[in-house]
């Protein structure tokens, strides 16, 4: 678009305005203001800087605002493609005091653990419909767990998911989540799972969800947590449910250092599952010395990618693998797809204009699940 063309420089064509005129122009121009790929970021008030805070690789970090002279308007445009999703904040400095907050002007908002972010879509971008609940959709069924683990040496909750008119009458493919409370409340995996299987995209799948209780300790190739995984918690769920009784029916999942725990624990106990889900899995490497920048949690990280890179094993015979090419660990994980590859895996891989986030997790879960597990429409018209 013609930079002139531009909203928020029609207004500057159109300086000095009162209070008035920028009320009207925020009321047509809601935040950001997304123009082709242009996303122009406004905030209004009294600031000595304001400033737009994400974590986009290759953009500014921050992103400094100018206020439109004689107003309380600030501004900044940025490039932003089609397709796009980010999640950033506003920053504003008021003398010696810094304050970071969601943007005001903008009610979209994604949660996560760490608490909330405002949302920009670009042209193009849409939240997928089946993230949404359909009351067409038959409902699963939520089943709370503990687990007496002797290799954790506590109690482990997990939470299950049995889907809609299981049966004992029908063996079942087993997917064991990682992260598994977050994926729940930050993902919508329980709609999504009700939704694509109801849609004929997944094959009715029993799904454990497990939570950690240190995953900075527990997920970077930890021996208690994989022997918990693999030697504990899916020889119980096999006494309790109808599942497939075969490596094929088994499926490792998680993201960022949960896609770690999933991959490491497939390694230390090869062929027990046959498919692996990573989603922006933290295999941080090094190809020379040892400052990987990741900081002292990604030390366990950077030395088993790195032995795994050394001597390669076929631990599954697929994976699934998703990342954002806005967050910093898309080098890795393209790197590791000809890796796993060489090694005689099949790998499908999908990139997203996104994140390191809940929100760009979930809008691929139907291309993972349906491709590890995928119900009679796909094999139809696929």
């Amino acid at each position: 678009m013609n930079e002139r063309r531009l909203a928020v420089n029609r207004l500057r064509e159109r300086l000095p305005v009162d209070g008035a005129a920028i009320d009207r122009f925020l009321a047509r121009h809601p935040s950001p203001v997304v123009e082709g790929e242009r996303a122009t970021f406004l905030f209004r008030g009294d600031a000595d800087e304001v400033r737009v805070r994400h974590r986009v690789v290759g953009l500014a970090d921050p992103l400094p605002m100018k206020r439109l002279p004689d107003t309380d308007l600030w501004a900044v445009t940025t490039t932003l493609p089609s397709g796009s999703r980010v999640e950033y904040q506003l920053e504003t400095r008021r003398g010696e005091h810094y304050e970071t907050f969601n943007d005001p002007l903008n009610p979209k908002v994604a949660h996560s653990p760490m608490g909330s972010s405002s949302v920009c879509a670009a042209t193009g971008y849409e939240v997928p419909d089946w993230v949404h609940h359909d009351p067409e959709a038959r409902q699963g069924e939520m089943v709370e767990d503990v687990l007496r683990s002797k290799a954790l040496r506590r109690e482990q909750p997990v939470r299950l998911y049995l889907p809609a008119r299981y049966t004992a009458a029908q063996r079942y493919p087993l997917l064991v989540v990682h992260d598994g409370t977050d994926y729940l409340d930050y993902a919508a995996m329980k709609t999504v799972l009700d939704n694509l299987i109801h849609r004929l995209d997944v094959a009715p799948v029993v799904v454990a969800f497990v939570p950690p209780r240190d995953r900075l300790k527990e997920y970077p190739n930890h021996a208690p947590h994989a022997r918990f995984i693999a030697r504990e918690l899916v020889p119980r769920l096999a006494e309790r449910f109808s599942l497939v009784d075969d490596p094929q029916g088994r499926c490792l999942m998680g993201s960022s250092f949960g896609g770690i725990a999933s991959l490491s624990t497939a390694v230390r106990y090869p062929g027990e599952f046959g498919s692996l889900l990573l989603q922006s899995a933290s295999m941080v490497f090094t190809d020379i010395g040892s400052d990987h920048g990741g900081g002292p949690y990604f030390d366990p990280v950077v030395k088993f990618v790195n032995r795994y890179r050394a001597r390669p094993s076929r631990p599954v015979d697929r994976i699934f693998m998703s990342c954002g090419t806005y967050e910093p660990l898309i080098t890795p994980n393209r790197s590791m797809v000809p890796v796993f590859r060489q090694a005689g895996m099949t790998v499908r891989y999908v990139e997203a204009r996104d994140g390191h986030n809940w929100e760009d997790w979930r809008d691929r879960l139907r291309d993972g699940l349906s491709w590890i597990f995928p119900g009679p429409q796909k094999f139809v018209y696929e």
